[in-house]
């Protein structure tokens, strides 16, 4: 029974979903094999109950309509009608809002008495409940064409709404970034922490900075980088200035025109972390001991 259940329910969250992922994962937990068929099967058996609702909702109007029509008429009916035919919109008025004249109040009246305020029994007015009626139908509608209807790449229309947003926010994302990476210089620059920023910077270091500072940064042509004596500045801001302007009168070269702002970025923080690596054969100090940071 409680199998049973568990399965139900599973079937109901997918139906008032329609998310598939949902369904896949149920059927591993539940055991519900075929899934999406007997979606559809509850699918069938719910527009069913909905059909045989409203039949039955409507014989019965039918029912008390003739009931009401084959009534003897009272004086205060009669009355009324006569009052709705010279009245014109106030008959149309009152038929809208399903309340029965000043007149006839008294048929409708209820014992309850709260300090002399009487409580009329009237119904709901008709066009409240052709609005709730509406909003049924509606609601079907709507399933259908967001949570069952597919689009051209198989997905329910809603998912598929859900799959562009997402695309159109990466997009828009990546812009955003773009545009930050390129706003980057010497006076906000940051080291990244990020092991794919640095990992980045490392293969920008050995496809341009090898042949001087050496492949591990221990210096050649070039000084040592992984020691904490610097001839410009040994903080991510001085290195990134360095790279960015270069040192035309020792041969370093200014990388601002063939590097991007994020890539002297990223290469400025793989400098800043070969800060005590100590590979072999690393060249003697020079310049001032900084700490990188």
């Amino acid at each position: 029974m409680k199998s049973a259940s568990r399965k139900i329910m599973a079937l109901l969250a997918m139906f008032l979903t329609g998310h598939s992922a949902f369904a896949q994962t149920d059927q591993l937990i539940y055991g519900v094999d075929n899934f999406d068929v007997l979606v559809y099967v509850l699918i069938f058996i719910l527009a069913l109950l909905f059909v045989g609702i409203m039949v039955v909702a409507l014989g019965l109007l039918f029912i008390v309509k003739e009931s009401l029509q084959s009534a003897p008429k009272t004086q205060e009916d009669l009355a009324f009608e006569k009052e709705g035919t010279s009245g014109g919109w106030q008959f149309f008025w009152q038929k809208m809002q399903g309340a029965k004249p000043i007149a006839l109040e008294a048929e409708i009246i209820m014992d309850h008495d709260y300090d002399g305020i009487r409580e009329l029994d009237n119904d709901l007015p008709p066009w409240w409940k052709a609005l709730f009626y509406g909003c049924i139908v509606v609601a079907f509608g709507y399933l259908g064409v967001y949570h069952w209807w597919q689009d051209s790449d198989a997905e329910p229309v809603s998912i598929a709404e859900y799959h562009s947003d997402v695309k159109a926010a990466q997009v828009a994302k990546e812009e955003y970034l773009a545009t930050m990476a390129n706003s980057i210089d010497e006076s906000n620059v940051t080291v990244l922490t990020e092991q794919s920023g640095i990992d980045e910077g490392q293969k920008i270091f050995i496809a341009n900075c090898k042949a001087c500072h050496g492949g591990a940064g221990e210096g050649g042509v070039g000084p040592n980088l992984t020691d904490e004596y610097w001839l410009h500045g040994g903080d991510v801001a001085s290195i990134f200035k360095t790279i960015k302007y270069g040192v035309p009168a020792k041969g370093m070269l200014a990388w601002e025109s063939k590097m991007t702002p994020l890539q002297m970025q990223q290469l400025s923080s793989f400098i800043v972390s070969l800060q005590g690596t100590n590979p072999p054969n690393g060249k003697a100090p020079q310049g001032d001991k900084v700490a990188a940071k």
